[in-house]
């Protein structure tokens, strides 16, 4: 394969004198205009406190890269998450309900699958218990006909104060209670081991609190309605940390993960998917900073490697495509069209000697240099620099 890296120098001074830089510079206007983008050096800024790590590179990803000339096979090793293990570890709903009973939703009316409250199960009897005209006193025990056992504080025949109730399932509510709901601070225990610890509202999770799932992963923050809510810390079993915003019990807004390796994804998420402005940096030095669609880099970015190698341009699904700039440190830069990661269409070339030629490429390869310049009215739309 040919790569911009093999370009032999060439002393075409008619090149030169064409190549000037205010040609050139309009050249590059028409192109990115041509490719519907922003030029380089408008690129979304670093977040204020840049974070540092590593990657895990699957074997496919490497060998895609590896076609790609241009990088030397090191295009995709990684910035996203098509090339490492994806963010999270969690399903897309993320953590389950506190309280939604059974755990194995059981078959509604009609065999649709719903899941119910614990604190659901009782309603009926409690409603009759308040028509009863003998009130129970404090400490009382009373066991449901779900099987559910209450014991603790009452009020006018309503649970009130601290109180636990048990399921038959084995689930254990212990805290405080306010008028037949729980409201307060509380402990939620689930039969197979989740634990909820804190506060409570309406009778779901409301507030601060830590949910501990077994063997799994935990999660210390807000909660509204029983979900993930505002800010919190995620961490997995295996050593993973996800810090910042949820909404609805997924990660939305802005927020900095770090994977067991070092890696860290540090910017915007939408519904626990990195999505729109972030930063990747790993421990070996390769850092990437741009956009990104469904834990993807997709859009305008900036991708460097170590030893000084740099590009800047269009990415769509993970791969170069569209205008970009790619650089050298020895001097050596190709700026022009790209697709699927390859250079593909008219680019201007530089050698180290600074010898710079404008050439057709395709999938890679430069097919033919230009002869005689730009191709006619090229420059004629072009505005000034």
């Amino acid at each position: 394969m040919e790569m911009v890296g093999d370009i032999t120098a060439s002393d075409n001074s008619a090149y030169k004198t064409f190549f000037s830089e205010d040609n050139c510079r309009k050249f590059y206007v028409e192109l990115s205009q041509k490719a519907d983008i922003r030029l380089e050096g408008r690129l979304p800024p670093l977040a204020t406190e840049p974070c540092a790590g590593g990657s895990r590179v699957s074997a496919e990803c490497k060998r895609a890269c590896a076609a790609d000339g241009c990088c030397s096979g090191d295009d995709c090793k990684s910035s996203s998450t098509a090339c490492f293990s994806a963010p999270g570890g969690a399903s897309a709903e993320g953590l389950v309900r506190v309280q939604a009973a059974p755990r194995a939703p059981g078959a509604a009316e009609g065999g649709a699958p719903q899941a119910v409250s614990y604190f659901d199960k009782e309603l009926r009897e409690l409603e009759a218990l308040l028509a009863q005209p003998e009130a129970l006193e404090p400490g009382a025990k009373k066991q449901f006909q779900s099987g559910a056992v209450y014991v603790g504080g009452w009020k006018g025949n309503m649970r009130h104060g601290f109180g636990r109730q048990t399921w038959p399932d084995g689930a254990m509510y212990e805290g405080e209670w306010r008028e037949n709901r729980a409201r307060g601070n509380g402990k939620f225990s689930h039969s197979d081991g989740d634990l909820y610890v804190g506060q409570w509202g309406n009778n779901m999770a409301n507030g601060v609190g830590v949910y501990y799932q077994k063997g799994a992963n935990t999660y210390k923050g807000e909660w509204r309605d029983d979900h993930q809510h505002g800010h919190g810390v995620e961490v997995w079993v295996e050593g993973a940390r996800f810090e910042g915003t949820f909404v609805e019990g997924k990660k939305d807004g802005y927020g900095c993960y770090y994977w067991t390796d070092g890696a860290v994804y540090e910017g915007r998420w939408v519904g626990n998917a990195i999505a729109g402005t972030g930063a990747y940096q790993s421990s070996d030095g390769r850092h990437f900073r741009g956009q990104w669609r469904d834990s993807v880099i997709h859009g305008i970015g900036e991708y460097i490697w170590p030893g000084g190698r740099e590009y800047r341009g269009c990415y769509v699904d993970d791969q170069k495509q569209g205008f970009g700039t790619f650089k050298w440190p020895d001097g050596r830069r190709y700026e022009g069209f790209w697709a699927g990661g390859k250079q593909s269409g008219l680019g201007l070339y530089a050698t180290r000697e600074g010898v710079r030629k404008l050439a057709e490429w395709a999938d890679g390869k430069r097919i033919r240099d230009v002869e005689g310049g730009l191709p006619e009215g090229a420059l004629q739309a072009a505005p000034r620099a």
